[in-house]
């Protein structure tokens, strides 16, 4: 069997895409220097012009390697596979946006999203990897091999390598080559973006709740409460983070327990969070308030008891343990690296996410709407959660997706570093670091996850960029 090319058959659109780009990068360098010169209005006009075509016709040509792809398989080359692997995820794309599109006058924030091109293209980079993730991580429909399993004869081997020695039912190719230990580069590119997927949005998420419940009545309240929160937090962000990093993922440091204490601590503010905030709007219904109480914090309770508990032991060192939740009850296996990732990263970010909020307290509160929820006799947590949060929901959302980056590129760095991960992680930042020890022979096994991570971020970016331009109009 013939090694594969990047694109096959496909081969004739190769020139006609590089002729697009080169036409695109010609004209945005265009767009640059002619203002600097004497010329007329209707030249600048012609020159965008210009460039939005180019960018139309390599987008079409794009697209004819998709489309082509998922029809023809390998016969359209590596980018032909890896499009027909994709095909759950290109399927999953086109429902949502065409949903999204048909509906985005209902859809608020999110569906004036679809107002703005950045922002269109930021959301499908980043949908394109959580669908990646779903359908690759959980559902194993578009891996092409085991992403742990080496195979004999592939090690180091360059992109589109037939598989040595295939036996019936194994996908003839390596689509993106073998690593160093034979494994292959595209299904460990698929699995990591799970990894990214399942840790980045989460911790982010968490980082938040951590971030406004204590933000907030610090800007609100100030006094000494806000002196003492704003030293901690600023105590905490005087450290360099990989320096933090480095010190709470250290196996010396996670035999201490330490890492579970800290998870016990910030994984409560969800839990307190989301209590307050029932409390606060129910507060004038009391036989409603009670039971949805008792069953969101029962659910949110075992959630939290499942994410810190480890076979049974909130903390487990070589001299003693406490016990947790039971481990028929422990329905959330997360592994002690995992859990050890997850705290570092959001520890790192709470105290940003506090002083951004704390600074949109501050300002908020001085508003005439605040003034007369405080005239109308509400108290001080409903004000903060259902009068100055909504009305800072902007910047948070805008933030939330930079965070998301910034949360990737950490957990990237701590995989380069081997830290906190298993080393047999397909995670991209572990991916890199093996790669990176044979970069000038063999690439591809570094530079595969290294796009992915990039396209990622930039999606992220791009995503941020749209909400704020959409928000501002608001």
């Amino acid at each position: 069997m013939d090694p594969l090319t990047w694109t096959g058959a496909l081969d004739w659109v190769n020139p006609l895409l590089g002729g697009a780009v080169l036409v695109v990068l010609l004209g945005i360098a265009m767009q640059m220097v002619w203002p600097l010169l004497p010329t007329s209005p209707a030249g600048t006009r012609r020159l965008g012009q210009l460039t939005t075509a180019g960018i139309a016709a390599a987008t079409a040509l794009l697209m004819v390697y998709v489309v082509g792809g998922i029809f023809m398989g390998a016969g359209a080359g590596i980018f032909g596979g890896m499009a027909q692997r994709l095909l759950p995820v290109w399927i999953a794309l086109i429902v949502t946006f065409a949903l999204s599109i048909a509906f985005k006058r209902r859809l608020g924030l999110y569906g004036k999203l679809f107002d703005s091109t950045v922002g269109m293209i930021g959301f499908g980079l980043v949908m394109f990897w959580v669908y990646t993730g779903l359908f690759g991580g959980v559902f194993d429909m578009i891996v092409t091999h085991d992403s742990l399993s080496q195979t004999s004869g592939m090690k180091n081997k360059l992109p589109g390598t037939p598989l040595a020695r295939a036996e019936d039912g194994d996908y003839p190719w390596f689509l993106l080559g073998g690593d160093n230990l034979a494994r292959d580069v595209f299904s460990r590119l698929i699995k990591g973006a799970w990894v990214v997927i399942q840790i980045a949005p989460m911790a982010t998420v968490f980082a938040f709740m951590v971030g406004i419940t204590l933000g907030l009545p610090a800007g609100y309240y100030g006094g000494k409460l806000d002196v003492f929160l704003s030293f901690l937090a600023n105590l905490i962000l005087a450290f360099p983070v990989i320096l933090i990093f480095y010190l709470l993922v250290t196996p010396e440091i996670v035999l201490t327990g330490l890492p579970n204490y800290m998870a016990i601590v910030l994984f409560i503010f969800p839990l307190v969070f989301l209590g307050v905030l029932l409390n606060t709007r129910l507060r004038t219904q009391p036989s409603t308030r009670t039971p949805v109480l008792v069953v969101v914090l029962g659910l949110v309770g075992w959630l939290y008891l499942a994410m810190i508990s480890d076979d049974g032991a909130l903390v487990r060192t070589q001299t003693y343990e406490i016990p947790g939740l039971p481990a028929f009850l422990d329905f959330l296996d997360i592994g002690p690296g995992l859990l050890v990732v997850f705290v570092a990263v959001v520890f790192v970010n709470a105290p940003t996410v506090f002083r951004i909020v704390r600074g949109l307290a501050l300002d908020i509160k001085t508003r005439d709407y605040v003034a007369a929820a405080q005239t109308r006799g509400e108290g001080p947590w409903y004000i903060m959660l259902w009068e100055i949060l909504p009305n800072a929901r902007g910047p948070l959302i805008v933030d939330f997706c930079l965070r998301i980056g910034y949360t990737t590129i950490l957990l990237g760095t701590l995989g380069f570093f081997g830290l906190g991960l298993e080393s047999e992680s397909p995670d991209w930042g572990t991916t890199i670091n093996a790669g990176r020890r044979l970069l000038a022979l063999y690439p591809h096994a570094a530079i595969a996850p290294a796009l992915a991570l990039l396209s990622l971020v930039l999606g992220l970016n791009l995503l941020a960029d749209g909400l704020r331009e959409e928000s501002l109009r608001d």
